[in-house]
Formats: C-alpha cells, structure tokens, sequence
C-alpha cells in the first residue's frame, strides 16, 4: 500500500504524533514540552491574559479545554521557574523567560526547516489552504446539522 492509498484522517493524525514526539525530542532537554513553548511564543510578542491564551491554545487541547494549572503554576511551571510573571491580570515573560523563548525558538526553527523539507513555500501555502477549506466544509456540515437539530 503506497502513502497516497491511506486516508487523510491517517496522514492528519499521523503527522500530529510525529510533531509532539519531534518537539520532545527537541526541547526535552531544555525542560520545556509543546505546550509551554506554545506559552512561551504567544507571550514573546505581548503580554496576554490567562483566557487569550487559553483561546490561543485550545484547538492544540484534545477536549479543546486548555488546563494551564501544572503547565504554569505546577513544579516545572512556567512561573514557578520563574519564566513567566503573573500579576493578576496578564501573563508576561520575564528576563529568563525570554532567554528560554530565544533558546527555544532556534530549535523550533529547526524543527519547522525539518518539517518542510523538499516543500517550495507554494507547496506550504496550498496544503494549509486546502486543510483550511476541508476543515471549513467540516465546521459548516457540523453547524447545519446542529441548527436541524435545535
């Protein structure tokens, strides 16, 4: 059976897996998980509220629910290391934190060059918009029918 005879469900959650092992793989010894750099990344450019980066995140959250409680304040939380400040009402990194983000960011540059090798950035932009229209045709179908049941 060649790649292009499994379905697309199987290449979507296929490349998920592999994208979570290679983010171990490539920020494991920084301490960090996909999850945090994602924090760490939003954060990099502004500081957000608990709730923006919650709505950020939650597509990347099996139950769509973001749980933030370890990731932040649990033993290697983000705060906790001291990466990450809270005062209340916004999230923001620290000195430290954003030397941990630069760190970071060269491996996660990395990782996306592995990712798209042998893809011309055409390539790139078509395979995101053709997901982008299968994921809207979806989204659609779902609404339809949740209106007819209403």
């Amino acid at each position: 059976m060649s790649g292009t005879d499994k379905p697309i469900g199987y290449w979507l959650k296929h490349l998920h897996n592999l994208i979570e092992k290679q983010f171990d793989a490539t920020l494991g010894d920084l301490g960090l998980d996909r999850r945090q750099w994602q924090i760490l990344n939003a954060l990099s450019s502004a500081a957000r509220s608990r709730s923006e980066i919650e709505q950020a995140l939650a597509p990347f959250w099996p139950d769509g629910v973001p749980h933030f409680g370890a990731i932040l304040d649990g033993p290697d939380g983000l705060v906790t290391r001291g990466w990450v400040a809270d005062d209340g009402d916004a999230l923001n990194l620290t000195e430290q934190g954003r030397a941990a983000h630069r760190r970071a960011a060269e491996r996660v540059g990395e990782t996306r060059r592995l990712l798209l090798h042998g893809l011309s950035p055409e390539q790139y932009a078509e395979t995101v918009r053709i997901l982008s229209v299968m994921a809207d045709n979806v989204e659609t179908a779902l609404a339809s029918r949740a209106g007819v049941q209403d």
